[in-house]
């Protein structure tokens, strides 16, 4: 036991050496990066760090809460210190515009977190890898194989179907006089849209009783990654894992990566039978086609497939459950909805609302644009790196900075919305503004060449079950709740979730 004890105290004398070293010499940097003189020679302002843990104590447990509130003190652009790590946090469009646009090719670095690496993809990861003429030839895969306006168009009744089944299961349970669960009905719908898409197979089911393997590794790693992980603050400890997040993760990147590998290893076998049926030209037939030719290799194919089901599940489910738990909240929001959805059905029996629909339907995109400016999926986008010293508002952004774009500060703004925290879609009608990277009052997917590359079908598939939703359903609170007694607290992570799942009775219209 003595041995084991000393053994346990030079490890942790031993970290805490590495801790001190690490953070003596990132203050000499940034004192000797501290020079006299004024415009992009002079560092943000922001908090004085305390020393070895920087401003992490400033955080909490919503830092894009606090975060906002800091920038309201030093200004839209702000630079803290989370442990070793020197961030800037900019949270104005201006700001936004001048970074993301004006220097996008000097910030278009990642700054990958710990459990990123569990996999050992990431260097093969559309999402991490730096815009090299790799990351050039996996974004357009995405683009011309997944995201294109005719691989869409052709994917319009696949994902019609998987709409269909969410609402016949809505009207089981409400026979039944059960709730739902929106965030998982969503969720499950979300996931079995982009398997089918790439599989055309569903990897999950509506019925709680079936098999929900791979849901519940996605949510483990969704859980895993939104969790604060000290590796990150001093990458130093990185090796030691000390949370055992790379561990966790890694178990769940394997499981999902063996998933893939045997459903390519499947459609292989398969596309070398002689039977002509065998052939089902979805995504992974495109894939496997690159893959033949040279262009692709199985990692990169396993790293697309995986970059996808946890970039594009959890962002899509956390938006529908938000504007679903908003409209519940303002009820009349709901009945304007419907009319509006009536009239372009020809009422509720007036046939099934297809995509080609949405685009006339101005209120009900007005929903998903308030939704998305409320409660942006991912609030500080996905960090970035800057790849040398940038000038951004006469503030230097020193090489090497995390730099994090905090869109949810910018969608709470009274400078930019009056009445910045309540739900009203009004605001966006006769408005020529979107999300789709142009407008810098409104990027929860990015701009610039980092914006996601799933956006055309998250857009699609989120307009249309939320149609589907309002449309097919009337809905009501559970135990008889009122709608302004309702809990709208976020829990940050990943995305950012309700903190308590939405759960609403559904009647027939």
């Amino acid at each position: 036991m003595s041995i084991a004890r000393h053994q346990m105290e030079y490890y942790v004398a031993y970290l805490v050496l590495l801790c001190l070293l690490w953070w003596s010499i990132n203050l000499l940097r940034q004192l000797s990066s501290r020079k006299p003189g004024s415009g992009g020679n002079q560092l943000p302002p922001g908090p004085r760090p305390l020393p070895i843990i920087g401003n992490i104590l400033k955080l909490g447990d919503k830092p894009h809460q606090a975060l906002a509130k800091l920038s309201g003190i030093y200004g839209s652009v702000m630079m803290i210190k989370l442990g070793a790590i020197t961030t800037a946090v900019i949270s104005s469009p201006e700001a936004t515009k001048e970074a993301l646009q004006k220097n996008d090719q000097f910030l278009c670095g990642r700054q990958i977190p710990d459990t990123a690496k569990g996999s050992g993809l990431h260097t093969q990861s559309v999402v991490w890898l730096p815009t090299s003429d790799k990351w050039k030839q996996l974004r357009k895969v995405c683009t011309v194989q997944m995201f294109s306006a005719h691989k869409l168009d052709a994917g319009q009744l696949l994902r019609r179907k998987k709409v269909d089944e969410l609402v016949s299961f809505i009207h089981e349970s409400c026979q039944r006089g059960h709730h739902v669960d929106i965030g998982k009905a969503a969720f499950t719908t979300v996931l079995n849209l982009i398997s089918s898409t790439l599989f055309s197979v569903d990897l999950a089911h509506h019925d709680e009783g079936s098999s929900q393997e791979f849901r519940d590794l996605v949510w483990g790693v969704m859980e895993e990654t939104g969790k604060p992980n000290v590796s990150d603050f001093f990458p130093v400890l990185r090796w030691f894992d000390p949370q055992g997040a790379r561990r966790r993760i890694s178990s769940y990147f394997g499981r999902l990566l063996a998933i893939f590998d045997r459903m390519i290893e499947e459609r292989t076998q398969a596309r070398a039978s002689p039977v002509a049926s065998s052939r089902c030209n979805d995504v992974l037939d495109s894939l496997i086609n690159l893959k033949e030719s040279g262009e692709l290799t199985r990692g990169e194919i396993k790293s697309l497939l995986l970059d996808l089901f946890v970039a594009g599940v959890d962002t899509s489910t956390s938006s529908l459950e938000w504007a679903m738990a908003e409209l519940l909240h303002n009820p009349e929001k709901i009945a304007r909805a419907r009319e509006e959805l009536d009239r372009a059905g020809g009422g509720r029996d007036g046939g099934t609302l297809q995509e080609p629909d949405i685009a006339g339907l101005p209120y009900l995109q007005a929903i998903v644009k308030e939704t998305l400016r409320l409660h942006p999926p991912v609030p500080f986008l996905i960090p970035r790196k800057a790849e040398r010293d940038v000038e951004i508002c006469g503030f230097r952004l020193p090489r090497h900075a995390q730099v994090l774009v905090n869109v949810w500060a910018m969608g709470r703004d009274p400078g930019i919305w009056p009445d910045p925290d309540r739900f009203v879609p009004e605001r966006f009608l006769g408005r020529e503004i979107d999300f789709k990277g142009r407008d810098f009052e409104l990027i929860p997917f990015g701009t610039g060449r980092r914006i996601c590359p799933g956006m055309p079908l998250a857009y699609r598939m989120v307009h249309l079950i939320l149609a589907s939703l309002l449309r097919s359903f009337d809905w009501k609170l559970e135990q008889g709740a009122r709608p302004e007694d309702m809990d709208m607290t976020e829990k940050f992570g990943i995305t950012l979730q309700k903190a308590t799942p939405l759960c609403a009775i559904p009647m027939e219209v």
